[in-house]
């Protein structure tokens, strides 16, 4: 026996992102689809992708005049031009969210349209959770089914859990049932999203397994089941970079297919990637825009690749690699921390003393080991550099 799941009944998914609380983010991403706008929606500090970029979206509807798979907002090419930018016929710009190889975007979307779920894959600040999102909220226009793995993710986080209230008043029902985001998903045929999937305990795992290969969810407490409906499917991420967490097994694993982002081609990609992230943090911190600070960009990102390659840029040094992954996600983290600095403390320029501390700590994870790489860099590379005296004199005083 089959059972739907009400979506006027469903509690917030377990396990978002920080800001409001589950039930008022739910609240206000579901307002803001009826075209209603959600109190304080304006003074969201990150507002879900749905939201933030719900202009692009409705004129990427208006204009889609192709196939749309069953209950999805746009077209997989619309979902893609959405992920990739691009300028519409009636002048509309959509902005990049995604600056790499078009293929990679493209099996992804490809991947969805059918019957196979998702695995971006990749090392940290590879933008997995941000193409993640985007996904979502292109194809469903809701980014919010949403569950976070750790070590401590429970398996009601996939599956259900229940109102023990109304479990102990008049025992196991429908109505006593609290919906994961994932059966959220499958009953309304939307696209649920897992992060970190590798940080979930194994038997936890396993819970997605009967999810993806049958499209059903038992619950043998009552003798039904959910079984999705066409239009729902489900994005997962994984950090192939970590150790000590808990691998696929090989039936889960199948039940994939794995797209792995790699990191920027080349440094002028990174340096796009991390001026346009940076800006989009900063008008909503109302921090100076970016272009004052683009050549401290440039260093900051340069570092990051160079000790990130084992090799200086022009390919005559060899380096020693930190410990850290010095990921586009850290520079983004490094630069935009340097902003707030120059607005604050400074005069609103970004400088090469803004951004030296945080370069320290994103290079500087091993107290010991990295440490010594960095005094090594610095004194072999960054000290005999053409213009790059002003950032050694503050990266050594940093260093001290």
């Amino acid at each position: 026996m089959s059972v739907s799941v009400e979506p006027t009944s469903v509690d917030a998914p377990a396990g978002e992102s920080a800001g409001a609380p589950a039930g008022e983010r739910a609240g206000a991403s579901a307002g803001a689809r009826a075209g209603v706008p959600a109190e304080g929606a304006g003074e969201a500090l990150r507002p879900h992708a749905e939201d933030a970029f719900a202009a692009e979206l409705a004129a990427l509807a208006a204009q889609d005049d192709r196939p749309r798979p069953a209950r999805w907002r746009l077209s997989p090419w619309a979902v893609a031009t959405y992920l990739l930018g691009g300028t519409l016929p009636d002048g509309t710009v959509i902005t990049p969210k995604y600056v790499g190889p078009r293929r990679i975007v493209e099996v992804a979307v490809t991947t969805l349209a059918t019957d196979r779920a998702l695995l971006l894959l990749g090392v940290p600040g590879t933008a997995k959770t941000w193409v993640s999102e985007h996904l979502a909220a292109a194809v469903s226009g809701d980014s919010t089914l949403l569950v976070q793995g750790t070590a401590g993710t429970p398996e009601e986080a996939i599956r259900y859990g229940w109102n023990y209230a109304q479990l102990l008043a008049h025992g196991p029902s429908r109505d006593a049932i609290v919906p994961s985001p994932v059966m959220r998903a499958m009953a309304e045929g939307m696209t649920a999203r897992v992060e970190e999937l590798t940080r979930i305990p194994a038997d936890v795992q396993d819970a997605l397994i009967t999810i993806l290969s049958e499209k059903t969810l038992p619950i043998p407490e009552l003798g039904q089941e959910v079984q999705a409906v066409r239009g729902f499917n489900l994005i997962a991420t994984a950090n192939d970079r970590d150790r000590g967490v808990n691998d696929l097994s090989s039936a889960l694993r199948r039940r994939f297919n794995t797209v792995v982002l790699p990191l920027p081609e080349s440094a002028d990609a990174e340096v796009d990637i991390v001026s346009r992230r940076v800006d989009q943090i900063g008008r909503s911190l109302d921090l100076p825009a970016v272009p004052d600070g683009i050549d401290e960009i440039h260093r900051v990102v340069t570092v990051f690749r160079e000790l990130r390659d084992g090799i200086t840029a022009d390919g005559r040094t060899k380096l020693k690699s930190p410990s850290g992954t010095l990921s586009t996600a850290e520079a983004i983290s490094v630069v935009t921390n340097g902003l707030a600095l120059a607005a604050h403390f400074g005069d609103g320029v970004l400088r090469a003393s803004d951004v030296a501390a945080g370069i320290l700590g994103a290079v500087v994870r091993d107290p010991a080991a990295d440490r010594v790489i960095w005094q090594e860099y610095l004194e072999a590379v960054v000290r005999e550099r053409d213009g790059w005296k002003d950032f050694y004199r503050a990266c050594r005083e940093v260093s001290a």
